[in-house]
């Protein structure tokens, strides 16, 4: 076998071809390489009854763009061929089926790689789309994977964990990410992949940015994309709620405004049952009801009454009007205005009431508020025996013993579980409660909060320990 440049004119395309056919083959994933770099793998061809013409064993999609670029720039360059021997057709059956079957598409993590310092070079997602024929939005979704720990771009390449895991954990941080491995490396450890990571990075409550109703860009909230740009979801649920009723109030005002009769606002997670109602013209009475879902899209149904009240259009009858709900004295805009300034003003004046602001930060921790999400440390275990060492320690009686304390101290149920996000009283009158008690005993709500937060396996409870001088014999 020898190689050698062939010009276009002397090749053709060989019956011992696995791509032989009347019909020319699809070469719409390689043109543009074509087109941008020539055909730079040799073609496989050997002599056939004409003088100083090639028949193409292997090559048959290369040859083939080779022809539509060479149609379109008006010349041809030479194609380079590794030339078998005449006459062989077994040997060149096995070639064209070895090139086709051995050969593999690179995987995404060895194509990150070559893109990476195609990159380093000088080339831009453009250009790589460009040579490698393929969408911007997956040459940057490639080049995404640069932003995953290296453990994880490897068990990617070795299909130890799937596309879509790695598609969530580019969603995660750098500190996320090494927690996800810890899991995956304990055999002991229900580990979360593919589409339920979502809940795991997310505390369950992922709700993607276009379902927001308000301007997400200035409403300040913090935003978590996939690396590959494909999907966006709010980080904090509980301020985007803050924001999407606020929305919906607004539009609530502006229906009325339209001369609605009604806007009824349904409670999140109720569903619209449209066979209980029948549509009705403004001028009829119809009303509007709003439809809110838990993953944050909102449905809105224009123009319906009940079935009730549909008999009574049937007969002729007058609905009977709804009284309209008194409109605010501010407009929402100028509501906003006070918020904000009372806001300021509470704040600047806080910085000189520590004692105050302790009290608040409390309050904030166990009742919980749209900006704050304090979770409890569930000591978990997968095997019982562990479990329900923990539950009868010496350690977890004398903790309950301090936690039973403190809940009567707040007034709430001894029966609570926890002290933290145990107890329906809203934030405002918690702190009032708080401000009724000395520092000590505010001081032991504090140490009960904070034990029932506190991470198990965390350097802090190391800390912590060496810090108090603990005595675990004990």
């Amino acid at each position: 076998m020898k190689l050698d440049f062939i010009d276009l004119g002397k090749l053709s395309i060989s019956k011992a071809n696995m791509r032989y056919a009347k019909k020319a083959p699809d070469v719409s994933d390689i043109l543009p390489t074509v087109r941008a770099r020539g055909v730079l793998v040799p073609l496989i061809v050997r002599p056939n009854c004409a003088e100083g013409a090639y028949e193409i064993v292997a090559g048959a999609r290369r040859f083939t763009a080779a022809c539509v670029v060479a149609g379109e720039k008006g010349e041809a360059e030479p194609l380079p061929c590794a030339i078998l021997e005449e006459g062989d057709d077994a040997a060149a059956l096995e070639a064209s089926l070895i090139e086709n079957v051995a050969r593999r598409d690179a995987d995404e993590v060895t194509q990150w790689e070559t893109y990476t310092r195609l990159v380093k070079e000088g080339r831009s997602v453009a250009d790589l789309a460009d040579t490698f024929g393929m969408p911007e939005p997956m040459v940057k979704r490639i080049l995404a994977l640069g932003n995953l720990l290296p453990r994880i771009r490897s068990l990617y390449a070795k299909e130890k964990i799937s596309s879509g895991t790695v598609r969530h954990l580019t969603m995660a941080s750098k500190g996320q990410q090494r927690a996800w491995l810890a899991l995956f490396d304990d055999p002991q450890t229900y580990c979360p992949q593919g589409n339920q990571l979502k809940g795991w990075l997310f505390g369950g409550g992922a709700i993607k940015v276009e379902h927001a109703l308000f301007d997400v860009e200035t409403s300040g909230l913090a935003i978590i994309a996939d690396l590959f740009g494909d999907e966006r979801y709010f980080s904090d649920s509980d301020a985007f709620w803050t924001a999407q009723l606020a929305a919906i109030e607004e539009r609530r005002a502006r229906f009325l405004d339209e001369g609605w009769s009604d806007i009824v606002v349904l409670p999140k997670g109720e569903y619209f049952r449209s066979w209980e109602f029948r549509q009705a013209s403004k001028r009829k009475g119809g009303r509007i009801y709003i439809e809110v879902r838990d993953t944050g899209e909102i449905d809105i149904h224009e123009g319906y009454v009940t079935a009730k009240e549909a008999a009574q259009l049937d007969k002729g009858e007058k609905i009977e009007a709804t009284p309209k709900t008194a409109r605010p004295e501010l407009t929402a805009r100028m509501q906003t205005y006070v918020d904000l300034h009372r806001h300021a003003a509470v704040r600047a004046a806080l910085t000189g009431h520590p004692a105050v602001a302790l009290r608040l930060m409390v309050a904030h921790a166990v009742a919980g508020s749209p900006l704050w999400n304090v979770k409890i440390e569930p000591q978990s275990a997968k095997d019982d025996d562990v479990r329900e060492s923990i539950e009868v320690s010496r350690a977890e009686t004398v903790f309950d013993e301090k936690r039973r304390a403190v809940l009567a101290l707040l007034g709430f149920d001894a029966e609570e579980p926890s002290v933290t996000g145990g107890n329906p009283m809203p934030l405002a009158a918690l702190f009032q409660r708080l401000l009724d008690l000395p520092d000590r005993a505010v001081m032991d709500v504090i140490a009960t909060v904070i034990g029932e937060t506190l991470f198990a396996g965390s350097a802090a409870v190391e800390a912590v320990g060496l810090h108090i001088g603990l005595d675990m014999a004990t």
